[in-house]
């Protein structure tokens, strides 16, 4: 990983220094001695050469030197006005080394980025370390999509379960109320009905004569509750007043009747007892 930062960087530090050398020596090469022009381009490149390897010492120290950076970029400046001034006042191909002009900057801008690289870079361990929590994370976050998913298609099923019964209800009640507003309609008609007073009043004139009662319908809504009645209203019998009763309906007819009959006599004659005690009191009045 580190070659893919640095091998870049070389590389253009590599062809900015020997381009900017050619421009010196050429350009210079026509006013002064080509010694002293080489020389210029040495100091050139020399001290952009000189200021990189300083920064890269304090980075590799973990350090960093802004006066040492400032002097590096006035280097990278420096060559980069020295190709443009070229390309200026160059009569043939000017617009090839304005071009080129660049290139120094270009690999400062490199070595730059190759020391953010550095500064950010982590050991295979801490990234094995990222990527494990990033795996679980994304797993965390899938098992929750789902599970959010399952619960929602629950209470979209349960709710068009409540749905479904909710309208099968109102249709169950929208067709008794249609039966009962029928029945209700037939029933008025019948009492209204010309020919049916006219059967009522003969029929209740001959019962009981001066007598025409209405036939009013019969109570469609909420009723009042009869009273809680026991089985046994009336006041219980004692056992000997039981045997007194039972033995007289028994021996009421000839021959004797038997307890069953005996028994639906004495309730149609409105007493009341229990089905144990009535039994008791058979066996004792046989006995």
């Amino acid at each position: 990983m580190r070659a893919k930062t640095v091998l870049p960087a070389v590389a253009m530090t590599a062809v900015s220094m020997v381009l900017t050398l050619a421009v010196v020596v050429m350009w210079l090469g026509t006013a002064v001695p080509w010694p002293v022009a080489l020389v210029v381009g040495l100091g050139i490149d020399g001290g952009w050469l000189a200021t990189l390897a300083y920064e890269r010492r304090l980075a590799a120290q973990g350090d960093h030197n802004r006066a040492v950076t400032a002097v590096g970029w006035s280097f990278g400046i420096l060559a980069a006005g020295v190709l443009v001034a070229h390309a200026l006042t160059a009569e043939e191909s000017a617009g090839a080394w304005l071009a080129v002009a660049w290139l120094p900057l270009a690999a400062k801008a490199l070595w730059l980025v190759h020391a953010m690289w550095e500064r950010t870079a982590l050991t295979p361990v801490a990234l094995d370390a990222i990527r494990g929590i990033q795996q679980e994370a994304r797993d965390e976050a899938a098992v929750a999509r789902a599970r959010l998913r399952a619960e929602a298609t629950t209470e979209e099923t349960r709710l068009t379960a409540v749905t479904e019964a909710g309208a099968r209800v109102a249709r169950v009640q929208a067709k008794t109320a249609q039966a009962l507003s029928s029945a209700w309609s037939t029933l008025e008609t019948a009492r209204a009905g010309e020919d049916t007073g006219r059967a009522l009043t003969s029929v209740t004139s001959s019962v009981t004569p001066g007598v025409t009662p209405r036939w009013e319908l019969p109570v469609w809504g909420p009723t009042e509750p009869l009273a809680d009645r026991s089985l046994e209203s009336a006041p219980a019998l004692t056992d000997e007043a039981l045997d007194v009763i039972i033995d007289e309906i028994r021996t009421s007819e000839t021959p004797a009747l038997s307890y069953r009959e005996m028994a639906a006599r004495f309730r149609a004659a409105g007493h009341a007892a229990s089905e144990m005690r009535l039994r008791a009191a058979w066996k004792r009045v046989v006995a």
